[in-house]
């Protein structure tokens, strides 16, 4: 589908209508590799890449990226005591309004997705459509093969101190395995809070540190530097597809 250059601007995160038809007017868009200078100029949008200020941005209807969360953020548009994840992205995402796709807490570092496609974020949270997380965790105790078999018929999570004290809830890990002494990879379904640490107090244990390397078939690569983020070309690849 065609679209102004403009609005195609707009759409991605640059700024107003106003402000990115004075991206085009000050010679700062180029398409294909050449500079352009009218806003009305129109682009078929599938697979289109343009520049800005000399950075390459790809065109994607709706926004799906990876970030390797570096512990000391959090996981909020208002956080609270830390800074939010979503100061480690470039303007123009957060303009387009990207959120995590659940959270991490501020002390867990690892593979995390954001997007602005509220349907995605649904699908991808939600037990229903069983997309495994995969968590490692660093536990204060060794680990014992009972212990993993706990964890796999399911453990009733206490709630926090401090906390509003509802019914006992069941937590089943759909995989468990010892990695080596004190390192439990765990996974997950659900998304329920300070589940992985809940669960390993549960079992007798403690977690010390945690770190999710997997969401779904999606995996962080040792190229990616903590705060460093990087697109995902379609939300199929979540699936493996």
């Amino acid at each position: 589908m065609k679209q102004r250059l403009a609005q195609i601007l707009f759409s991605q995160g640059f700024g107003t209508r106003r402000l990115c038809a004075g991206l085009v007017w000050h010679g700062e868009i180029s398409v294909h590799g050449e500079v352009v200078e009218d806003p009305d100029a129109e682009y078929e949008t599938e697979g289109l890449r343009f520049t800005v200020n000399g950075q390459e941005w790809p065109y994607f209807d709706k926004a799906l990226v990876l970030l390797n969360k570096p512990a000391g953020y959090e996981c909020s548009q208002k956080p609270k005591h830390h800074p939010s994840v979503l100061s480690l992205l470039p303007a123009p995402l957060r303009e387009r309004g990207v959120q995590p796709i659940g959270r991490l807490d501020e002390d867990t570092t690892g593979l995390l997705l954001l997007t602005d496609d509220g349907t995605l974020i649904h699908k991808l949270t939600s037990p229903k459509h069983h997309v495994p997380k995969v968590y490692e965790a660093r536990c204060k105790h060794p680990l014992t093969p009972a212990m993993v078999e706990q964890l796999l018929a399911g453990v009733e999570l206490k709630e926090p101190e401090g906390k509003f004290q509802r019914p006992p809830e069941i937590s089943k890990a759909e995989g468990a395995e010892i990695v080596d002494e004190t390192l439990l990879r765990l996974t997950l379904v659900e998304g329920k809070y300070h589940q992985v640490k809940r669960m390993v107090a549960a079992i007798g244990n403690r977690v010390e540190a945690l770190h999710r390397p997997q969401f779904g078939a999606l995996t962080l690569s040792p190229d990616l530097k903590p705060g460093e983020w990087r697109w995902v070309g379609s939300p199929a690849e979540v699936w493996g597809q």
